[in-house]
């Protein structure tokens, strides 16, 4: 007796069930967001919790009424089989819900007396082990419903499409005659069979006032289980990651369910559009700001196989385009190199052959900082990457975890603010979130920072809380004031010049955003933030083929929008006023007030700012008696000079400057006979110091002429143009020159009427 008894407390396997189940992804609410079958192929979802009262009811009366008063089995069902078996041909098997969970458990194994008797003995140690709860759970986990569907909550989803919780009587019933007879399911046969048992059922459960008659009557209206219907596909590339990472397991997300059948929605309209331009993959990262939860996901359009609708583009990494900029921005306020306003070169500017440009082609001379990031314009943003240090900002972007840029810092050189780098959306919207998520925390707190702002976000609810690492007072990137500065130019996108089609994106909810267009219009981006959310939108074909009018703010600025106005209001961010310094600033410059700045304001700066050199573009002049000539005491009596503040620009920036301002007034020329000493009258255009001119051919074979630009503060004067000391033509008004030069080195020198010289050294080369 002992050694059976050890036998029988050791004959239950451990676990009882080892079969793969299903990975199955829920929301952050519990709604199924998608699922993937179990690697044996069959749609087995992992155990369920409870069994839902009705289907209880149903299972137990149709399969064990005294399911909990009973040991493991019924000897009155079991004698009632026996002589069954022993006076008729039909079979009958008088078994407990407790023995077809073994019987299960030892997947089916032959229908004999010796199994039989093996059933029961295991049956006693189940029931020994566990509680009834749990026994039923496991037998309606594992119960076969016809077909690959096995367990309840497979066949609830797969039958009618919605949780088993939500069954009906009629539903409940149903399947609760399944198990039983699962052959029973196959469309188009055996419904009437079907029909009958579960008629037979909900009677039974109408004479024992399980339910009442109404309930009854319309139970028996209700359609049964025809064809396996497709199981939720909300969020198909988290599930496939999930898959990868959690296989086989019920896994909660932090999704929000309701805005991501929202973002869903509003990712099939605009893959419609987009998809007439031949546009076909589009992807949207929604974050949760303060607790970098993924709130929405979108991996990749509803397009088809032959678009790589199978691609997660959050995860690839693409070619930036501008959306680095804001970073390079807020760096250059933290380190108090510029204020938000300086004014900021935008001329044609080559750097060791590097020569960008802006979008549209054009020059503005000199823009406020803000309105660069705004407008995004490249020129500026170069120049400013270039006196910032690219290898400075490169180990920036490693602070904020932008995991793609992994190459040498030289390797990027200046084009990576503009696209000659790669991030994925993932990486891009969570260091956005950790800009808002920096500014946030600083507000809320006592000015404090914590270090580990720009974490991975999470997307499983039970997962650890992000741990933002200890409180600091110093930031462990950007400083307040810095981001809030930079979020102030980005809310102003919206108010683009001379882009029509950008007032249809004003919203009434403020955003923190950027568009970015890779070269060759591959990639289109737009993302942003606000207090709450920070949005991500990558728009382009997977495959890598760029289309016309595949631009941050055509393809993908419509996405971004139409996902914030789905967001509930977030309102706009505090000012940071323990990172801000109220100072004196030059009105039409940006700089800090100098002496001879007339116009000034009082604005709110970073504390860095104070770092900043004062106005550089306003000086003092003296003017004749009648205001239109420049004089001083080498031609004009000191007495009756008028003096006069004056905003003068460099050359260049003013060539193009005043071309877009008319209220910006030239220097009045000196008059006849002054001294001109250290006035810097006129500067080359093109080409720029130390830069290659290279002539390419045409059609013909034949070497295509070279313009040679100037800017002189007296466009009205002639100017002579010599290479190499040899006369080569003059110029008025307009001084642009078109020469036929050789290859070789050159020494270019132009002389003004008034005797004013400038000269460069400059290199020909012929363009193979």
């Amino acid at each position: 007796m002992l050694v059976l008894f050890v036998f029988w407390l050791f004959c239950l396997p451990s676990p009882l069930f080892d079969v793969p189940t299903a990975t199955v992804a829920e929301s952050s609410s519990g709604q199924m967001l998608g699922a993937r079958i179990a690697d044996d192929g069959q749609w087995r979802f992992p155990q369920m919790d409870s069994v839902p009262h009705r289907f209880e009811k149903c299972i137990l009366y149709f399969e064990d009424e005294h399911f909990y008063w009973h040991p493991g089995f019924n000897p009155v069902s079991i004698s009632k089989a026996l002589w069954n078996n022993l006076t008729s041909d039909s079979r009958r098997g008088g078994s407990t819900i407790t023995q077809q969970v073994i019987r299960l458990s030892r997947q089916n194994k032959g229908r004999t007396y010796f199994e039989k008797l093996i059933e029961i003995f295991q049956a006693t140690r189940l029931e020994a082990g566990f509680k009834k709860k749990s026994i039923l759970n496991l037998y309606v986990s594992y119960a076969p419903f016809g077909g690959n569907v096995v367990g309840l909550e497979t066949a609830s989803w797969r039958y009618f499409g919605i949780p088993a919780s939500e069954l009906s009587w009629g539903q409940s019933a149903a399947l609760a005659v399944l198990p039983n007879a699962p052959s029973l399911i196959f469309p188009g046969k055996n419904e009437e069979i079907l029909k009958q048992k579960r008629d037979a059922l909900l009677l039974k459960l109408f004479k024992n006032e399980v339910i009442d008659e109404t309930t009854y009557q319309l139970a028996l209206d209700e359609n049964l289980p025809g064809k396996p219907l497709p199981l939720p596909e909300f969020v198909s590339h988290l599930t496939e990651k999930i898959r990868k990472e959690h296989p086989g397991k019920r896994i909660e997300t932090t999704i929000d369910f309701s805005l991501q059948q929202k973002v869903n929605n509003i990712v099939k309209e605009q893959n419609y559009i987009l998809a007439q331009n031949q546009i076909h993959n589009l992807a949207v990262l929604v974050l949760d700001v303060n607790t970098r939860e993924v709130l929405a996901y979108v991996g990749n359009s509803p397009t088809t196989r032959e678009h790589n609708n199978f691609v997660d583009i959050i995860e690839k990494p693409r070619s930036t385009g501008s959306i680095l900029k804001p970073f390079l921005f807020a760096s250059i306020l933290d380190a108090g190199e510029i204020l938000p306003n300086t004014l900021v070169a935008d001329i044609p500017t080559s750097v060791n052959g590097y020569t960008p440009e802006n979008f549209d082609k054009k020059f503005n001379g000199a823009v406020p900082a803000s309105v660069a990031l705004s407008r995004s314009l490249n020129i500026p943003a170069v120049r400013m990457l270039r006196d910032f240090g690219f290898q400075r900002f490169y180990n920036i972007l490693g602070k904020i975890n932008q995991k793609a840029i992994d190459k040498p810092a030289d390797y990027y050189g200046l084009s990576l603010i503009l696209g000659g780098a790669e991030s994925s959306l993932w990486d891009i919207t969570k260091a956005y979130a950790g800009m808002a998520s920096t500014l946030n925390f600083f507000n809320i707190s006592s000015s404090e920072y914590r270090k580990n702002e720009f974490v991975e976000p999470i997307y499983l609810k039970n997962d650890e809380k992000i741990d933002f690492g200890k409180i600091q007072q110093k930031p462990s990137v950007w400083n307040g004031g810095a981001i809030y500065e930079a979020f102030e130019a980005m809310e102003k996108v919206n108010r683009p010049n001379g882009e029509e089609n950008w007032e249809f994106f004003t919203s009434s909810q403020p955003i923190a955003w950027k568009t970015g267009t890779s070269y060759g219009f591959k990639d289109a981006w737009a993302v942003g933030v606000t207090p709450k959310y920070a949005i991500g939108v990558w728009v382009g074909n997977a495959d890598g083929e760029g289309r016309p009018g595949l631009t941050g703010i055509q393809a993908a600025a419509p996405v971004l929008f139409d996902v914030l106005n789905v967001l509930p209001q977030s309102g706009w961010f505090n000012i940071p006023y323990d990172e801000l310094v109220e100072a004196e600033i030059c009105t039409k410059s940006g700089h800090l007030a100098g002496l001879f700045c007339e116009e000034t304001k009082q604005v709110w700066i970073p504390k860095n700012g104070t770092r900043t050199e004062a106005c550089p573009y306003h000086q003092t002049i003296f003017l004749n008696a009648s205001e239109n000539l420049r004089v001083n005491s080498s031609c004009y009596p000191l007495s009756e000079m008028k003096q006069e503040n004056w905003f003068v620009l460099p050359p260049v920036m003013e060539y193009y400057y005043a071309q877009l301002h008319p209220e910006y007034k030239v220097l009045p020329p000196f008059a006849p006979n002054c001294l001109q000493e250290g006035e810097k009258l006129m500067a080359f255009i093109y080409p720029k110091k130390n830069e290659a001119v290279l002539l390419p051919k045409n059609f013909d074979e034949n070497v295509n002429e070279v313009i040679f630009k100037l800017a002189h503060r007296s466009p009205e004067t002639t100017v002579f143009w010599y290479l190499d000391s040899k006369y080569i033509g003059k110029t008025e008004t307009f001084h642009e020159l078109a020469v036929s030069p050789k290859p070789g080195n050159y020494i270019l020198t132009v002389v003004d009427s008034e005797g004013n010289e400038l000269k460069e050294k400059i290199e020909i080369q012929i363009l193979q």
